[in-house]
């Protein structure tokens, strides 16, 4: 494994930032794609209450082959507010010409950086040659990062798995692969897809990958805490650490590490603080999504970030009760006000 860099004083120095062929990520801290989740919503919303903290945002991923038929709704899965910026969109499939065709019309879209999906495990993906399954048709994958080469002006990057299994992690043949054909970054869940999310990931896996390659590589896998991104940050030689699953009920994750990393108190996160960023993403949701949509990933992230706030289990409780995502609205409103008095909880059962 790499040695991190240190100082004049022999202390573990901490990265932050990197170029992806043109542009800067600062800080070094990415928000990882999750489909379902990663929305423009909850992008966006990740980005205020992080002021500075998110170096880099990347999209749920998007079909290429709806992108290229002009899918309405595929289309609208990319939207994005300039304060987003830097921008990655992923995509996913295994058509090199509907690769190219999807990739340029996410450029044309305005992507700062195309993200090309190598890892999801999800079988409805794989069954059609996308996500991880092209770690296991590297032909084709290269093929593919190839072709984009040839057509985009934006650079490119490649987000990848340890391998299909045990009997093939092929993570490091695959990163220098793609740096060959001209990836600009590559992002590393140390799992297998056979693993799904289960067990640990191999972060000693993800150095052997960034020793292997030039470009910057980035780590993904059990990062829920603050502290464990800055300790990733300071035992491997990643350039930086991308957080997914840690973001859902704490989205404050970000300013956390920024705190760490900056050596200065980890600012706390008060509840009403939670309530105000539930009641804005939910207005947010409603602005952008259909009705049925806005309500399930509102409910769904909600129950989520309140899991640690006192009384969150009668609340979470009162918001799979609630018909519509107004309502859920009014009840959080109602918890609100009444957590600020110190009666949360007889009123959180209210309906």
């Amino acid at each position: 494994m790499t040695a991190p860099a240190t100082d004049a004083h022999g202390s573990a120095t901490l990265p932050d930032g990197f170029d992806v062929r043109g542009v800067r990520i600062t800080p070094n801290v990415v928000l990882a794609p999750m489909s379902g989740i990663t929305d423009s919503a909850f992008r966006s919303i990740v980005k205020e209450l992080n002021p500075g903290a998110v170096g880099l945002v990347v999209t749920e991923f998007v079909s290429i082959e709806a992108l290229a038929r002009h899918n309405l709704r595929t289309h609208q899965m990319l939207r994005y507010r300039p304060a987003e910026r830097p921008l990655s969109m992923q995509l996913f499939g295994a058509e090199p010409a509907r690769m190219v065709e999807a990739a340029l019309i996410a450029q044309e879209l305005g992507a700062d950086i195309l993200d090309v999906n190598c890892g999801c495990p999800v079988p409805k993906v794989v069954r059609k040659g996308g996500g991880a399954e092209l770690m296991r048709r590297p032909g084709i994958l290269q093929e593919i990062l190839r072709s984009l080469g040839r057509a985009l002006t934006i650079p490119y990057t490649v987000k990848i798995r340890a391998g299909w299994d045990d009997q093939s992690r092929n993570a490091v043949e695959i990163a220098r692969m793609a740096e060959g054909e001209g990836a600009a970054m590559i992002a590393v869940h140390a799992r297998t897809r056979v693993a799904l999310y289960t067990g640990e990931a191999d972060w000693t896996l993800t150095a052997r990958v960034k020793e292997a390659v030039r470009v910057p590589v980035i780590g993904s896998g059990d990062v829920v805490s603050a502290a464990q991104a800055v300790e990733r940050l300071r035992t491997t030689a990643v350039d930086g650490i991308m957080i997914g699953r840690g973001s859902l009920g704490h989205p404050w994750i970000f300013r956390e590490i920024a705190a760490l990393k900056a050596g200065r108190p980890v600012p706390p996160v008060h509840p009403l603080e939670r309530f105000a960023a539930i009641d804005a993403l939910m207005e947010r949701l409603a602005a952008e999504l259909p009705p049925r949509a806005a309500f399930g990933r509102g409910r769904g992230l909600a129950c989520r970030m309140l899991k640690t706030v006192r009384g969150g289990a009668a609340l979470r409780e009162s918001l799979t009760r609630a018909p519509t995502l107004a309502d859920m609205r009014a009840l959080l409103q109602r918890a609100a006000e009444s957590y600020a008095d110190g009666g949360f909880e007889s009123v959180a059962l209210a309906s």
